[in-house]
């Protein structure tokens, strides 16, 4: 405080001295001008007869009589050429001789003056034509002593200096002074006030010492402690009737009983870009699908516990034909237990919004993954078009619905919030962001990024993965928007909208460890894709450049080669549907994991044996479960993933408690599972390493890691995630 109050009073006496040294320099100087000026005149009219007469001793008499009066330093007369004719005594050759003042006098005929340093000093010329008969004949020049000009502002520095430092010295003991005994002390006062009220010692609060600097803030800590005591009161007698039930996890169940005490009979909306169930004619039939997408595995088990409507895009190619009159199929298609609501989109809405903004824009923007985003102006405007749309069909449901609990998913629907708030102020709107959030430096690249924070500021609540996404966003809405910042409470309020920013970070279905049936003792789920080697190795990944799939490539190419003896011994299988093949970098990517595939499988196959089976297929949750559940270890090396839930998967179907799971650091599930082996994908020592590790590591070690992995995503599943994130945007208000 006291370096600040310093600096200000610094700044502000600095200025005020330049302000008054400039304004005295320019005072002395126009005043040494005039006194000068006015001796010229009046020694004109005795120096011109005499200079016309060629009286050289009389004008020499008379430069002499004037010359060392006051500062006057000397004078000199030059004839038509320049040449001196006469000067005074004093004046120095230097001075007098090769001085171009005169000639520019009488070459312009008029006066001329200027501040020349010399031999003697700063020193003021002025040069004064002499005429005869209107025509110039010569010069007389006046020279003035001015280095008193610098020491007058010398001065003046000086005096001001010494002001500027006792004023800092009193400014600095009163800011001591009223630090010490109006502020820190009573601060330590009512610290400790607060010590003993968390401390349980409500009795000694009483002997704090009071300070009515602070007596406002005195009573409502006061007020805080009697609430804190009745609190921890009301806690003990919970905890001690808690003590008397079994600790239930949160379940399908529990999550629909909480939903239907909480929300009393409010409806749920989710809207995200991927459905949850895709119809396609296959042979003729129509068949339906789950995409393989973190949304849908997140949100299907809460839609399927809470009812309520699902809004997303239709993308299949018999999607049309289940439809009522209203675009909406009630389901799961074997046991219904929602609606889904589907959205139209033209091939050139789908070009501009979904591959152009959200994937080669918004996706890389938010990945570090050393893709550079591509931004197009017709890609933004499909993408606020796309999200109008959306905010007119979901409008259109909730019209007769009383403050309905909207949740929106992912970055696909940034503006949607925001046009849902301006036209049902009373809907309660959350959206989570199912990626990271990157930096305000890095965000703001994009060159609507104003737009998509305000947009998602129209939300009640905006969730993010991790604490530092949160942090990012934070950052970004206060550094680069007109925001008001609240740490405290966690909120940034604009336009007069408050939002709150949660760290959620999201999980999958597990109930009580019990979701996972055993495995068929018959058949080897690996079979199919013909592995048959002692130990196997899993990846689940969509063909995505941020899933680190190369990178993982490269790891297991490494491990071959440091430990050759497990050639013909180990399989890595790696499940990778295309994912986005619109996006040609995702049509590129596709081919070049294919290609080293080949070329590692080239490289180390022997008989019927290749170290890498890929396969390129979509598998359904149940037969992902049966390869969880066999496999030795399950490796994800992604470049920089918002959670990774292939993560928790594995963990949840593990109920035997083995395998291993080696996870990058770079994946928010890292923060979670304490129990993983972490490396860094972009590693091939390390990735080789960590296969090694898992392949050899006794069950008892396994089962030790798997079971803190396993009781983490037990304690917080995604019932959990979706009861927090529900009550967070119904209590928003």
């Amino acid at each position: 405080m006291i370096l600040a109050v310093v600096a200000i009073v610094s700044l502000v006496i600095v200025g005020f001295t330049l302000n008054q040294v400039n304004d005295q320099k320019i005072s002395l100087s126009a005043d040494l001008e005039s006194r000068t000026r006015l001796l010229a005149d009046s020694l004109n009219e005795s120096v011109e007869p005499l200079f016309d007469s060629n009286s050289t001793a009389a004008l020499q008499k008379v430069l002499d009589k004037f010359a060392g009066q006051q500062r006057l330093l000397g004078m000199a007369v030059y004839d038509n050429i320049g040449n001196v004719v006469v000067s005074s005594q004093g004046l120095s050759d230097s001075i007098t001789k090769n001085n171009s003042l005169p000639g520019q006098a009488m070459d312009a005929n008029k006066d001329t003056g200027v501040f020349v340093a010399s031999d003697a000093g700063k020193i003021y010329e002025f040069a004064q034509p002499l005429q005869k008969d209107n025509v110039v004949v010569g010069a007389l020049m006046v020279v003035q002593r001015a280095d008193y000009i610098d020491t007058t502002i010398a001065q003046i520095w000086a005096s001001n200096l010494l002001k500027l430092l006792i004023q800092v010295l009193i400014i600095s003991l009163a800011i001591i002074f009223i630090l010490r005994f109006l502020i820190v002390k009573p601060v330590e006062s009512m610290t400790e006030s607060i010590r003993l009220a968390l401390a349980g010692k409500s009795e000694q609060i009483a002997n704090v010492a009071k300070h009515d600097f602070f007596n406002p803030l005195s009573r409502e800590i006061s007020k805080m402690t009697k609430s804190l005591v009745r609190a921890r009161s009301s806690a003990s007698e919970e905890a001690r009737m808690r003590l008397e039930k079994l600790d239930t996890p949160w379940t399908a169940q529990r999550l629909q009983e909480f939903v239907k005490a909480y929300l009393k009979g409010r409806s749920i909306f989710v809207v995200s870009n991927r459905e949850p169930y895709v119809h396609k004619k296959i042979k003729g039939e129509i068949a339906y699908s789950v995409p393989a997408s973190g949304v849908v595995t997140a949100m299907e088990p809460v839609m399927e516990a809470c009812g309520g409507l699902w809004l997303a895009y239709g993308s299949g190619d018999a999607d049309k034909l289940v439809v009522d009159a209203q675009d909406k199929i009630q389901v799961p298609p074997d046991e219904p237990k929602y609606t889904l609501k589907r959205v139209w989109l033209t091939d050139e809405e789908i070009k501009g919004y979904y591959v152009g903004f959200s994937n080669e824009a918004l996706w890389p923007l938010c990945h570090r993954a050393h893709i550079r985003p591509i931004f197009r102006k017709e890609d933004w405007q499909e993408y606020r078009k796309v999200n109008g749309k959306f905010a007119q069909s979901l409008l259109a449901e909730i019209k007769n619905t009383q403050q309905p609990i909207i949740l929106v998913q992912d970055f696909h629907f940034a503006l949607l919030p925001q046009m849902i708030k301006k036209s049902r102020p009373d809907a309660q709107v959350s959206i989570f962001w199912h990626i990271p959030w990157p930096t305000a430096e890095n965000f703001i690249i994009c060159p609507w990024y104003k737009e998509i924070v305000e947009g998602m500021l129209g939300a009640d609540v905006i969730g993010f993965h991790t604490q530092l996404y949160c942090n990012n966003f934070m950052d970004t809405a206060g550094k680069k928007l007109e925001s008001m910042v609240d740490l405290e409470q966690f909120s940034v309020k604009h336009n007069e909208h408050i939002t709150y920013i949660k760290p959620l970070p999201i999980s999958v279905d597990f109930t009580n460890g019990n979701n996972a049936v055993a495995p068929a003792a018959d058949k080897d789920p690996f079979e199919r894709f013909g592995v048959k080697t002692k130990y196997v190795g899993l990846g689940v990944d969509r063909l995505d450049y941020i899933k680190g799939i190369m990178e993982r490539f490269t790891g297991i190419e490494f491990f071959f080669k440091l430990y050759p003896g497990f050639r013909g011994q180990f399989t890595f299988l790696q499940i990778a549907p295309p994912s986005r093949q619109g996006v040609e970098k995702y049509r590129q990517f596709n081919d070049e994991v294919t290609a080293e595939a080949v070329r590692i499988n080239e490289e180390f196959s022997a008989g019927d044996w290749k170290p890498i089976v890929l396969v390129k297929e979509n598998l359904a949750h149940e037969e992902l479960d049966k390869l969880y559940r066999k496999a030795n270890f399950c490796l994800i090396t992604s470049l920089h993933d918002g959670m990774n839930l292939v993560a928790k998967e594995f963990v949840a179907a593990r109920n035997d408690e083995a395998g291993v799971l080696v996870l990058s650091q770079f994946a928010g599930a890292a923060r979670d599972l304490k129990g993983a082996i972490v490396i860094n994908p972009y590693s091939a020592e390390q990735t080789a390493a960590a296969i090694q590790e898992a392949l050899i590591m006794p069950l008892s070690e396994q089962r030790r890691r798997m079971g803190k992995m396993r009781e983490s995503v037990k304690s917080y599943n995604v019932y959990r995630w979706s009861a927090e994130l529900i009550k967070a945007t119904a209590v928003s208000d």
